[in-house]
Formats: C-alpha cells, structure tokens, sequence
C-alpha cells in the first residue's frame, strides 16, 4: 500500500446504496466523517476470505476506536444476499462491529473500482483516499497507515477524536442463535454447534428441549469444563466409532471455526480441549509460512497441535482413510486428523479457489463447507462457493464433480446432474439407499441426488439458510439445521418421486469491464514496505488466467503480463458476458543484503471479472496484487 504522502490525490466517492444498517436508522456520509479515518471493507457474507477480515479488523478497531470508522460496504455476489432481510441476518450472525452501507446494486462497488471480494479502501481525515488493497491479511499494513495519518493531521488540525457512528442492533433472543451443525448422540439426543451462541446445545431427540450446553457462551478459545470451556463460532460436528473414542478420550471433534482449531469434547463430563491449530490462521503468503525461495511451505503433515489451520468448516469420519476428514473452508483443502496420532495431514486440493476435478492433490475447491461419510465410503461433499456438490474416493484420490458449474454460475434448477444448479450449499448428508441430501443454503431448499437416476429434486423450500442435515432415526426424516431461523426443523423424506424445481440459472450480479477482442492482462505487484522480489530460486511471480471463451493466453506461467483473446459473438454466460478468472501471485523478500536469511512473503490473490467483449474496446486490463 503507498503510503499517504505519495499517493495521488484522489477524492473518496460518496456513499451510495440501498440503505444502512448499525446506525440507528441514520444515513451517513462522508462528509460528516470528516475528521475521522475511514477504512471501507467491500465484503459479501458468502466469502470466507471477507469473513477473515471482519475478524481481523476487530483489534484494529478497538485501537483506533476514537480515530478510525470502519464501514462495510456489502456487496452480494448470490442472488440470494442481496435480500434485505439476509443482510441484517448476516451482520447479526458474524458480529459486525461497525455500520453497513447495502449496495445491491454495486454502485459504490463500481465507484471505487472493485474487483475482488474482500476489498479494503483507506480514506484520510480530509476525505481523500490513501490506500486500496484486495484480499485478507493487510491489518499490519493498515496499522502503520493509521499511525502515519494520526500523526500528520493532529499536526494539522484535521483529525477529530471521538466515538464513531456504530450503533449496535438488539440480539436475538432464545435458545439457539445461528446453528451451523448437528450429530445424533448415542441414545438419541441431538448435539447442536450453536454458532452464534460460541457453544454446543445437547437437545433431547425432539430438538427442542434442552440437556445441557458445553461452553461459556464467550467468544474465545479456552479448554476445561463445560461451563468454562470457550469455542467461537462452531460449526462441524463428528461423532468418533466407539473404539476410538474410548481410546483417545474424547467422543465428539469440533470444528472450531474461527479460533481455527479442532476442539475435541468428552461427553461424559462436556470436558473441552484442543486437539489440532495453533490458534492462529494459516495464512498463504504469510512470512512464515515460505521457504526461503518463497514457496509456500504448506506442511502438508505434521504433529496436530504445531500446524496452522484455516476456517476449518465440517469434520466427519471416514473409514476408508482411519481418520477425520476435514473441510478447511479457509484455504479451500480438505485435510484429515489422526485422533490416535495427533497428526493432521493434507488430503486434498492446492490452495487454489475453483473447480478442477480428477487427481485429489492437485484439485480445486473453493470453500468447502459440508461433510458426510457414504455407506460405499464415498466422503460427498458441499462446495459453497462453487455451488456444487462433489465427492471424494479417498482410495483411488480422486474427486469428481456431479452437481455444479464454477465459481459464478448458480440457481436452482432440478433434472440431469450435469444441468442442475445450487446456490452455496453449506450442508450434505448420505442417505442410507444411497441418495444424497443437500442443504441448498442460499436457495433455502433441501435438494436430493439420486445417484442411480443421475437426477436432483427439491425435497422442500422455504426454509431459512439451512446449513446442516442428518438422517433422523426414523429414516423417513431429515433434521434440518435450519440457521437463520434459529432452530431444528423435521422434513419428510418423499416416498416417491419428489418435485422438480426450475427456478432458472444466475450468474455473479457485478458491472462487466469491457475489454477489446485481444487485450493485455497485466498484474502490478506491490511489495510490501523493505521487501523486493525474490529472484534467488527462480522466477518469483505466477499468473494463471482461465474464462469459458478464452481463445489464447490461458494457462499458468511466471509473466505478470498476459496477451489474452476472447472469442466475439459466441460467450458463455448471460448478456453475453464471460467471467475472466485470474490468480496471480508474487514472492518477495527482505530487501536487505546484509540479512542472511531473510524474511519472505508470498502475496496471492484471486479474481473473477466479468468482462465483456467489444469491438474497439479497452486493450488494456490492469489488476493490482499487494504485498
């Protein structure tokens, strides 16, 4: 990020949307924020990488409480995030500290020139912008920001401390808020991850009536006995075989999804503790995580509790590979755990955010969000931001994809696999005939895939954010976690054949760039401050460059700087438009000779632009990678 006294500049645009939320029903401007720093977060509540950064921002925000206003500006990428009522839900959910311009209409997104989800805009007390940077992890960069901003506008009488415009809204009430899983105990009582609650809920096995809860209710990451054991924001749940609970002490693994952890927990006495992270996200890129070169040194295996974890999202236990399977939404893998070993390991996926099939370790996913174990062993699972549903034969280490189109195509739409749509499923469960039910998030909707059939139905609709499911003893019923409503929900299984749905196919809602034919694609890298490229092992950069009319440029190779050519006339996608998909990242290193090891930094982002194409239009696209 420039620094303040060298960027042009550049007057903020103003604020324009829909509406507002956490601010008391008042409308803001930047001209009454004048005074005040004002850091703009671009964010979608659907996009792991935004949800980092409202965690990381919270610290930054209690520092500059009085200096610094943070505002959200939510710009959806699914249809069904920009509903009004799914907005304020999201803020609630995910604790959003600070006010929330809407703009589903992506007007402000376009003013400021937004490419990528999250993305960060830094504005000075006298409303002109400073700083602009895509994806997670700038908070260090930000930091020193405000302190040079602080210290430059007291000196000029144009800073003004003060309280901010937040106001906070009025917390649900009742049991459950924001369940994200469930798990059938033995004996039949339900353990429920009460997600916004930072606890577990133990039901009796008519889902309502309350047993006990395990944790304090606090956000935070402590072990011990139930009442003051801290979780933040669970979500995954696996019940371990007997034999190997009864061996390594505990009967249940948690997902322990922001503290980036797994927690194990004893049901016995509801007795909490760690079993894999750190406590800190695994961030790609970040100093320690390169080799000198500047490769990413991921750790593929390692001792469970010294190895850095990412969002993990689900758990569930997989015979076929003696261990749990994990879901990590935040780098876009799936790992295992080993209980018995305490070793975690990479099972599958590059760190990549797309959809690529075939050899498990160089596979794609893209936040990968639900688990559940097949009685063939298949691991079937729920890929949230590419809308689909996959599944993994562990033995061979493959992966397939039977229900989805990639990261910008979405409905909900029934029929031949191969044309169905979802839209960010966040749940899936294995039927015991073979079928797979899917909790269809953003489409409120239970689907069902008939693998005999090749077909997908709409087992039921109208459900609030459904993100768990589980096979009630019955047979006949799902238990729905039915999140956004705040509780547990009993749907029917069909005993024949169920409905079909075509509610039509959807692409990303964002303005297009208009590009000519044949343009270039160039990526600005911008290291961070006393960095430089490193060059030592080879080339430092990598670009790689995929859309569905690509006719030249695609591919993966090591020039910022692509010559890329799209077909005219025959695009895949709506308004004949077709999605640019760019990742592009860069190492850089210590620029200090006399260090004999230096640190290294490996900065990486993903983009997927709508572009569409026109005869005498732009030829040049320019993207801009921070370090």
């Amino acid at each position: 990020m420039t620094s303040a006294r060298t960027q042009p500049r550049v007057r903020a645009s103003e604020l324009v949307g829909r509406g507002w939320l956490n601010t008391g029903g008042r409308e803001l401007t930047l001209q009454e924020l004048r005074g005040k720093i004002v850091l703009l977060d671009f964010w979608t509540f659907c996009c792991i990488n935004c949800l980092h950064v409202i965690d990381e921002l919270r610290e930054l925000e209690a520092r500059y409480h009085d200096v610094l206003v943070t505002i959200g500006v939510h710009s959806p990428k699914f249809v069904h995030e920009a509903d009004p009522d799914a907005l304020v839900a999201a803020v609630e959910r995910y604790d959003v500290a600070h006010p929330v311009l809407d703009d589903p209409e992506l007007v402000t997104w376009k003013a400021y020139t937004a490419r990528a989800w999250p993305t960060l805009v830094l504005i000075d007390p006298e409303g002109y912008i400073v700083g602009h940077m895509a994806g997670e992890g700038h908070t260090p960069n930000i930091a020193a920001a405000i302190e040079q901003l602080v210290a430059e506008h007291e000196a000029k009488g144009t800073l003004h401390r003060g309280s901010g415009p937040y106001v906070p809204p009025e917390p649900t009430a009742g049991l459950l808020r924001f369940p994200a899983k469930a798990v059938t105990l033995p004996g039949g009582n339900l353990l429920v991850a009460d997600a916004g609650h930072h606890r577990l809920v133990e039901l009796a096995p008519d889902g309502e009536t309350l047993v006990r809860t395990i944790g304090s209710g606090t956000r935070g990451r402590a072990d011990g006995a139930p009442d003051v054991a801290e979780l933040n924001e669970p979500n995954g749940l696996c019940l371990l075989p007997r034999e190997v609970a009864e061996q390594v002490g505990y009967d249940v693994v948690v997902a322990d999804t922001v503290n980036h952890l797994l927690r194990g927990v004893r049901l016995a006495d509801g007795h909490v503790s760690t079993l894999a992270g750190t406590g800190e996200q695994f961030m790609v890129g970040a100093p320690d995580n390169v080799t000198p070169g500047g490769e990413p040194a991921t750790e593929d295996y390692g001792p469970a509790r010294r190895l850095k974890l990412s969002s993990p999202w689900d758990v569930a236990w997989s015979a076929e590979a003696g261990a749990v399977v994990v879901a990590m939404a935040g780098h876009h893998t799936l790992w295992t755990f080993d209980p018995a070993a305490g070793f975690v390991a990479r099972l599958g996926g590059t760190m990549n955010e797309g959809l690529v099939d075939g050899e498990l370790r160089q596979a794609w996913f893209a936040q990968p969000s639900g688990l559940s174990v097949g009685a063939d062993g298949r691991v079937w699972l729920a890929d949230a931001e590419t809308s689909a549903l996959r599944y993994v034969d562990v033995p061979a280490g493959q992966v397939r994809t039977v229900v989805g189109q990639g990261l910008f195509d979405f409905g909900h739409r029934d029929g031949a696999a191969a044309e169905a749509l979802l839209q960010h499923p966040l749940g899936v469960a294995a039927l015991p005939g073979g079928q797979v039910a899917v909790a269809d998030t953003y489409n409120g909707a239970v689907r069902l895939y008939d693998p005999a059939t090749g077909q997908v139905s709409t087992v039921a609709t109208g459900l609030a954010e459904p993100s768990g499911l589980l096979v009630d003893d019955d047979g006949a019923h799902l238990v729905v976690v039915e999140s956004a409503a705040h509780r547990l929900t009993r749907v029917p299984l069909p005993e024949g054949a169920a409905e079909l749905h075509d509610g039509g196919a959807h692409r990303t809602h964002r303005p297009a760039t208009e590009v000519a034919p044949s343009f270039t694609l160039r990526v600005v890298f911008t290291p961070p401050a006393g960095k430089k490229l490193d060059d030592r092992f080879g080339p430092s950069t990598q670009l790689s460059v995929s859309a569905g009319s690509l006719v030249a440029g695609g591919g993966t190779g090591t020039d910022l700087e692509r010559q890329v050519t799209l077909s005219l006339g025959s695009l895949d996608g709506q308004d004949e438009q077709t999605v640019l998909s760019v990742t592009a990242k860069a190492a850089s290193c210590d620029d200090d000779p006399a260090i004999e090891f230096p640190a290294c930094h490996l900065a990486a982002q993903d983009w997927g632009i709508p572009v569409r194409v026109v005869e005498g239009g732009p030829e040049e696209l320019v993207l801009n990678l921070h370090g």
